[in-house]
């Protein structure tokens, strides 16, 4: 199915299930404010000021934020006619991440006492059986035969012999997105009348036409040709070999153009990872400003001569150079003397590390192994210069001199304050192509959940202090 066609099919489903979870919110009340559901469940009445409207601020963030959660576990992303474990699974973790939003809601805003803690809980429960519900007879419908014939296209294979053979076994596999392959036309030996009789014979919906650049001249024909007869072409823009793009197709000052993108494409995704990146980040230094900035200056003022923070170069995105922040945890001359340190490097490739390095205070080792040296990175947060999900940012001398190209696609995002590196056993990772490896497992993978579970296991490794060096 075309990216267009899935994403008005996600926004119609996403309008569906947010008048649901509306529903599945006023249902959950209704039976927690019914003494027959009480006596039921022995539950005692709900309080006088949990009111419907009073509980109105919580009903329009699950009502807005509750299909966002299934966007996040890719719930709109699947098959039409996807396995139904595969969407059951999807739906179950997005109304347990939904409920488990409202109950933090409730301690973060202190409205525990005005929303009744069963009522929560039988939102969760209505609203997964109503979504539920309205997959099974979408499915149902899907299955009918008015529905298969008003939803099927049927198109016309166009291409050369090769081209033909390889698509055409990869399309019949995704019959249930309503792509039917009813003809195909060789344009290299056959005319193109054939094809237009083609097209009047089998009363097609369009052509999919395959064919390398060889083959323009014919392209162009075939186009022009369906252009009078009101037929779609899709061109299948494959004319360059490439191994981990991904293609989209945009336009520039009415000029179409292919797009050729290995790094996270702008989306409502990276908008949030955005505002999450901002929040954050602003959250986290008002909470530790009195309790960890400020003891930790004084501590490095009284323990050792120098600056209280250390500035270095770093590669940001795509290898822009920024200053990046961090509490000073060495001595004063520690790049002056990294060069004597040089055989003592335990990691392969341009990083440097070291474990004990003797550059490091006895203050310093502590911040490390707590990672609280990192802090004042939250400030390069803030400014848009990292994220607090990335890439570790290198700094500019090691980057480069990286002895292969295909390190730098770990440029193509911001850095950010952790990553898989740092919750993967940092310390037993001493081949920088494994940590490459592992930024690169990311990028290609990213989505905001990704970078929450990745938030959510930093927290027991910076407490535990693994793996710092």
């Amino acid at each position: 199915m075309l990216r267009r066609d899935r994403q008005i099919r996600a926004q119609i489903h996403q309008l569906a299930d947010a008048l649901i979870f509306a529903l599945s919110f006023w249902a959950a009340f209704m039976l927690r404010a019914s003494p027959q559901v009480n006596g039921l469940f022995k539950l005692d009445p709900i309080p006088s000021e949990a009111t419907f409207e009073n509980l109105a601020w919580l009903y329009i963030a699950v009502v807005i934020g509750a299909p966002l959660v299934l966007e996040t576990q890719k719930f709109y992303q699947r098959a039409p006619r996807c396995p139904r474990r595969d969407f059951l699974w999807r739906l179950f973790k997005g109304c347990l991440l939904t409920t488990a939003g409202m109950v933090l809601a409730t301690y973060v805003f202190h409205t525990t006492a005005i929303v009744p803690r069963m009522m929560i809980a039988f939102f969760c429960c209505i609203s997964f059986l109503l979504v539920w519900l309205k997959e099974e007879l979408l499915r149902l419908a899907l299955r009918s035969s008015l529905a298969q014939s008003q939803l099927e296209r049927r198109f016309i294979l166009v291409g050369s012999k090769k081209e033909i053979a390889r698509m055409h076994p990869e399309l019949d596999a995704r019959k249930d997105e309503g792509v039917a392959i009813v003809a195909q036309f060789d344009l290299t030996v056959n005319p193109l009348t054939e094809l237009i009789q083609m097209l009047h014979d089998h009363s097609a919906f369009g052509v999919i036409l395959n064919a390398r650049h060889t083959y323009f001249e014919q392209v162009e024909n075939v186009i022009k040709a369906c252009e009078l007869e009101g037929i779609e072409v899709w061109l299948v823009a494959d004319f360059f070999s490439t191994q981990i793009s991904r293609t989209t197709l945009d336009e520039i000052l009415g000029h179409p153009l292919l797009i050729f993108r290995t790094a996270p494409e702008l989306s409502w995704q990276s908008f949030f990872k955005q505002l999450l990146d901002f929040t954050g980040a602003f959250l986290l230094l008002v909470l530790s400003a009195p309790f960890l900035f400020l003891p930790i200056a004084i501590l490095i003022k009284l323990t050792s001569s120098g600056s209280v923070f250390f500035r270095q170069q770093r590669s940001g995105r795509n290898g822009a150079p920024f200053t990046l922040y961090k509490f000073r945890t060495m001595v004063t001359n520690a790049e002056q003397l990294k060069h004597e340190l040089a055989a003592m490097n335990e990691m392969s490739g341009p990083v440097f590390k070291v474990t004990n390095d003797p550059r490091v205070t006895p203050l310093g080792k502590f911040l490390r192994k707590y990672s609280l040296d990192e802090l004042p990175q939250l400030f390069n947060v803030l400014r848009g210069e990292m994220s607090l999900v990335g890439p570790r940012p290198l700094p500019v001398d090691e980057v480069k001199r990286f002895n292969d190209l295909a390190h730098r696609r770990r440029l193509s995002v911001k850095p950010g304050l952790t990553c898989l590196w740092q919750i993967s056993g940092r310390n037993k990772i001493t081949d920088f192509k494994d940590w490459v490896r592992l930024d690169l497992d990311y990028i290609d993978n990213w989505s905001l959940a990704l970078d929450l579970k990745i938030l959510f296991l930093t927290i027991p490794v910076v407490l535990r202090g693994t793996g710092a060096k």
